[in-house]
């Protein structure tokens, strides 16, 4: 994988891809939940993977058996915090903050695609801004924009800190950012199915983390978009980007922020046509050998589950449980981080 940042390459697929939406029982097991070193443990069972509801689109079809072994979790997304303390540690430079090779990205992008400004060319991320009113929801490059200086330390842009937001979950973090870590504190991230018999908390076939209930009523159950998206937002539940990790109660499994804050990525590879396939049911399944998007074939994207602060039903309803979404493994944006898990057996022996 190229080590140069390939954002600007999302961000022309946004404008490419015009016109087009990109589109378990539960828990068997009686495993007593304990928590080690910010982990939960997330008893063995039986996945039914995939759709609950009339909004699940094609890719989350068929629903299908996936057994799983016990494993630990983060209880809440990794924050800047701890991501500040990586870096401090190994002194790692994100895909953001690494110099664009334009060869080396233009390989991921539909042939003709012509070359960008230098001013583009710079070390930088996708940044969110609200439109002033309306706008087609089939061109996300409306409210996308290639900001240079735009980092995990800088998740708005070069004039934005991340000081005063220290326990907010780190963004602007690539999938390969997120493997370096993983790695460091000696965790993995997340397999797709892992992650979404986590999100169910042993509830089963329910749609949201916290049951069926509608996410707008009630009591802010999470971080994500009231009101017309992309231009506004009512801020119900106090937040207009990223809130404070755990600001929202625990699902099931006493996991924090499995729907909205911002998308987690997953280890695997996005396949649209994953589930139909027979590896899909096998035990612990790690996924696709490779990714399959017919709507964007020259982009190739990992896994990103659970939603974000910009998710609403009028857009992407991302904080399912059963909802699939995809980004370019070199990609950072600012609604985007992750969490990590580990096997049950190294966790517990001290590995």
């Amino acid at each position: 994988m190229t080590r140069q940042t390939n954002s600007l390459s999302f961000l022309f697929s946004l404008f490419f891809a015009a016109g087009i939406i990109i589109f378990i029982n539960s828990c068997e097991s009686s495993n007593k939940i304990t928590s080690e070193n910010g982990m939960v443990l997330i008893p063995a069972g039986k996945l039914n993977m995939g759709a609950d509801d009339q909004q699940a689109d094609p890719n989350e079809y068929p629903k299908h058996k996936v057994q799983l072994d016990a494993f630990w979790m983060d209880v809440t997304e990794v924050t800047n915090k701890q991501f500040s303390k990586f870096i401090d540690a190994t002194g790692y430079v994100t895909v953001a903050e690494r110099a664009i090779n334009w060869d080396s990205m233009k390989l991921s992008l539909p042939e003709g695609t012509p070359r960008p400004p230098d001013s583009l060319l710079q070390p930088g991320s996708l940044v969110f801004f609200s439109t002033a009113q309306p706008v087609p929801l089939n061109d996300p490059s409306r409210w996308w924009r290639w900001v240079p200086g735009a980092n995990w330390r800088h998740p708005l842009g070069p004039d934005s800190s991340i000081e005063q937001i220290m326990d907010h979950p780190v963004v602007q973090v690539a999938w390969e950012d997120a493997m370096a870590y993983a790695k460091w504190a000696g965790k993995r991230l997340p397999t797709e199915a892992e992650w979404e018999w986590a999100a169910r908390g042993g509830l089963g076939d329910v749609i949201y983390p916290w049951g069926d209930e509608r996410p707008e009523s009630g009591e802010a159950k999470a971080n994500f978009w009231q009101g017309p998206f992309p231009y506004r937002n009512h801020l119900k539940d106090g937040y207009f980007t990223t809130a404070p990790v755990a600001s929202f109660p625990p699902n099931g499994y006493g996991l924090y922020d499995m729907a909205g804050n911002v998308w987690e990525w997953c280890s695997d590879w996005l396949d649209f046509t994953y589930y139909e396939q027979a590896d899909a049911k096998k035990e612990n399944t790690q996924g696709p050998a490779e990714a399959f998007n017919p709507y964007m074939p020259f982009l190739q994207e990992k896994v990103i589950r659970g939603g974000s602060f910009l998710c609403n039903d009028d857009y992407c309803s991302g904080y399912r449980n059963a909802r699939r979404m995809g980004s370019s493994p070199d990609s950072g944006l600012n609604h985007t981080g992750f969490r990590c898990a580990k096997d049950y057996e190294s966790h517990s022996s001290g590995k």
